[in-house]
């Protein structure tokens, strides 16, 4: 592993798996964005997440989900909207604070979520 990756940077895996677990538990407290979750096996969705992450800030990971765009389209499909994403985004930014991530590296992780944001809400070359 790359020392200066983003990932290692934040903490690595333990940073990683505590923020996800952070922030589905923020994600599920809050009425504006938890409908979406009604229906989503919480376990399978957590692990998927940590290796998502992983692999998103920087770090070998055998992710093997669905692409983003397949992934989410159902989720388009019930409404979810730009609005939508920056409430995900902001329990993102909480969970990362808790864990005494540096407001730099904060800023770094959200960048790299708004980078795939079109893809979350299918728009773009691949409509």
């Amino acid at each position: 592993m790359s020392s200066s990756t983003l990932f290692n940077k934040i903490g690595g895996q333990n940073t990683v798996n505590q923020a996800v677990d952070i922030f589905y538990r923020k994600i599920l407290l809050d009425n504006r964005i938890n409908h979406f979750f009604l229906d989503i096996d919480m376990n399978k969705q957590i692990q998927k997440q940590k290796g998502f992450l992983t692999l998103a800030l920087g770090e070998p990971n055998h992710y093997t989900g669905k692409t983003l765009r397949e992934g989410h389209a159902h989720l388009v499909k019930r409404g979810l909207s730009d609005q939508h994403v920056d409430y995900v985004l902001e329990h993102l930014t909480q969970s990362l604070i808790e864990l005494g991530v540096t407001a730099t590296d904060i800023a770094e992780v959200i960048a790299i979520a708004n980078q795939v944001r079109d893809e979350v809400l299918n728009r773009g070359p691949n409509d």
